[in-house]
This record gives structure tokens, sequence and C-alpha cells, in this order.
């Protein structure tokens, strides 16, 4: 009985240190005791409570303590609030720690608030302000223009720009710059009299674009603007008059194929007109036999008359016969 007793005591026991362990895990893995000495030994106050609510906040501690620890031993004061909520609005709370530890060391005025809204607003911060100290070259592909005397000119800028902070947020992009200053190089190019101006002065283009404040309400300030490459592209002068003349003998030749059209047409509207003269003459040719029988009939003409008639027709036929013996071509020309 004794060794029952004993024995049953000591299960017990053995389920009482068993739960304590497991309640202690519980609270270890919940709480991030590692994280809070790790804090403490960096300098940094914060209590393990404030951890506690960041867990039943669904915010990660390590994501909020580790990039506090790096500020604070950058000489940045932060606060685990401003962190926090920057992290429950969706930033990236450790680039943004990155970007004002950059900021701090290139003498750049950059506050939280500033850079927390410049990374909400999907910009890379760090990157911006990384830029600032290094600007950043964009290079166009070829911009053609065309100049005065017709002929094409392709060329080839680089753009040197660095990061406006004041304008990151709302400020046009990379895309903005390149089609602005496409747009000058084109105008540039048009307004030059002969297309060898360019070739001899490609800094010209550079200058007039530079002139225009470019950068005007983008994200980038514009430091120079360099001609990489002038290159030659077709005689679009010339082009466009072969295609002007072409258009013009393509317009006559139609016109002259209607003028012809409408000539054909009115020779056809002639012939039919001669054809129906020559059918009204032989209806009224027809007629004469039976007219001149009425007359003899009737007494009005004398046989003599109407043989004297028919001599003069024989007369006349042998006239016509005699014209076309002596000048045939002139009887074609009239038939």
């Amino acid at each position: 009985m004794a060794l029952g007793f004993i024995t049953g005591g000591t299960i017990i026991t053995l389920l009482i240190i068993v739960v304590i362990f497991i309640a202690l895990a519980i609270i270890l893995s919940f709480v991030p005791i590692g994280l809070w000495i790790s804090a403490i030994a960096a300098g940094v106050k914060v209590g393990i409570f404030t951890l506690v609510g960041m867990r039943l906040r669904r915010v990660k501690p390590k994501r909020v303590i580790e990039p506090m620890i790096k500020a604070h031993k950058a000489g940045i004061q932060l606060k685990t609030n401003q962190l926090e909520s920057h992290f429950l609005a969706g930033g990236n709370v450790d680039r943004v720690v990155d970007a004002l530890i950059a900021a701090q060391r290139a003498d750049i005025n950059l506050t939280f608030e500033r850079c927390a809204a410049i990374d909400l607003a999907g910009r890379d911060v760090l990157e911006a302000v990384q830029m600032s100290v290094n600007p950043k070259v964009i290079e166009t592909p070829f911009i053609a223009g065309v100049a005065v005397d017709g002929i094409e000119v392709k060329a080839k800028a680089r753009i040197t720009v660095r990061a406006n902070i004041e304008r990151l947020v709302g400020g046009a992009g990379e895309e903005t710059i390149i089609a602005r200053v496409g747009e000058g190089v084109i105008s540039t190019i048009g307004s030059s009299t002969k297309h060898a101006e360019v070739l001899e002065n490609p800094e010209k283009i550079s200058q007039t674009v530079l002139s225009k404040g470019l950068d005007a309400g983008t994200a980038f300030e514009i430091l120079s603007i360099d001609i990489a490459d002038v290159d030659i592209g077709k005689n679009i002068g010339a082009d466009l008059q072969t295609e002007q003349a072409v258009a013009d003998k393509n317009i006559a030749q139609a016109k002259a194929e209607e003028r012809r059209a409408m000539a054909v047409a009115q020779e056809q509207e002639m012939k039919a007109r001669v054809q129906e003269m020559r059918a009204k003459v032989v209806e009224a040719e027809s007629r004469v036999p039976l007219a001149f029988a009425q007359a003899l009939e009737d007494g009005n003409i004398s046989a003599s008359d109407y043989y004297n008639l028919k001599n003069v027709e024989a007369d006349t036929s042998m006239r016509d016969s005699i014209n076309k013996m002596t000048n045939p071509t002139r009887y074609n020309d009239e038939e």
C-alpha cells in the first residue's frame, strides 16, 4: 500500500512538473524574452509588456525592435509607436530606418514622418536617399527629329538626375523625364535651319532642353543633359516630295482617263446621232419614189421633169466618184 501511495504521489509530481514546463514554454514562445534582453543590452528601453502588446496586436516584435536597435546605435531616437504604426500601415520599417541612417550620414534633412510617407507611397526611400548622394544617369533611346531642310537627325541623350526628397510623394517618375527630354530634342532639331548645325553644335540641344525646366513636377532634379550620339537618318523632305509627285501624277492620270472616257462617250453619242440621222435619211429616201409616183399620178410634175432630176442625180454621183479617185484621203477623213 505504501509503495502504491508513493508511486501515485510521484506520478502527480511529474504531471505537475510537465504542466509547469509546458506553461513556461508557452509563455516563452509568446513573450520574446530573448528580444527583450537584446534591446536592454543595446540601451533601448522597451518594456516586456510592450512586446506582449505587440503580439496581441498581431505585430511581429522582431520587425520593430531590431530596426529600433539599429536606429538607436546610429544616434536616431525613435519610438516604438512610430515604428509599430508604420508596420501596421503596411510599410517596410527596416527600409525606412536604413534610409534615415543614410540620410543622417549624408547630412540630408529627412524626418521619420516624410520617410514613412515616401515608403507608403510605393517608392524606394532608401534608393531615393542614395540617389540624392550619388546621382543617377538615365539614357534615352535614339530620338528622331527633322530639320527645316528635310534631313532626319537622330540623337541619344544621357540625363543626370538627383532625387528630390521634397517631391518624391506625388512627383512624376523617369518616364516623364524621358518623354519631356525627347520632346525638347525634337523641338530643337526641328527649329534648326540645316541638319549640319545640329551635327556641328550638339551641345545646342542640351542647352536648349536644359533651359526649359523639364524637372518641374517630377521626383527628380535634372543636373545635366548630355548628347551621347548624333546620327543622320533619312531625307524626309525628298521622300515627301517624291510621294507628292507620285500622288500628283496619279491624280493627273486619273483626270486624263476621265477626260478620255468623256471623249469616248461623246464620240459614241455622236455616232449614235449620225446613225439616227442616216436612218431618217434612208427613211426619207424610201419615201421619195412614192412621192414621185404620187406627183406623176396627180400631174404635179411631168415625165420630162422626172428625167431631168435623174440626170442631175447621175451627174452628182459621177462627180463624187471622180473626187474619190482624185483625193481619197480627204474623202476618208470626211467619212
